[in-house]
């Protein structure tokens, strides 16, 4: 019979073998899908740029590295967003807010209804009367 210090120890072991285990799948994972997104870069180079534009056509390698450098100079995509948080905050306030100009004019929009009852469809009756008229004449 086992031991209480020696089922700790068993379980301690199997949690840092998972955790490896775990940590060299998703290693292998984004190794994998690294080399996967240069193949497509590649493939997608060498069918529409050549026809297209007359460049030449790439191997992996170079593909990769045209990759890489339109990760650097147009960015990861990555950041901690607190700016996009904020602008969204600020445009979610100013979209509610009783005093901002959308809202105004929205308001006005109550009177809809009562007017196109008493002046609305006889506007429009109108409007196509001359049109006919202008188009015949």
């Amino acid at each position: 019979m086992k031991s209480k210090t020696e089922r700790n120890m068993e379980k301690t072991a199997q949690f840092y073998v998972y955790k490896a285990f775990k940590i060299l799948f998703y290693i292998l994972l984004g190794l994998a899908i690294a080399f996967l997104v240069g193949y497509i870069v590649m493939r997608l180079w060498n069918w529409l740029m050549p026809d297209i534009f007359g460049l030449p056509e790439l191997d992996y390698w170079k593909a990769v590295g045209i990759l890489l450098l339109s990760k650097i100079i147009f960015g990861f995509g990555g950041g901690d967003g607190s700016s996009k948080r904020k602008n969204k905050k600020q445009k979610k306030h100013s979209r509610f807010n009783p005093c901002s100009p959308m809202r105004n004019d929205f308001t006005k929009w109550k009177h809809y209804d009562e007017f196109w009852k008493n002046e609305g469809e006889q506007a429009y009756k109108d409007y196509v009367t001359r049109n006919e008229s202008a188009n015949n004449g």
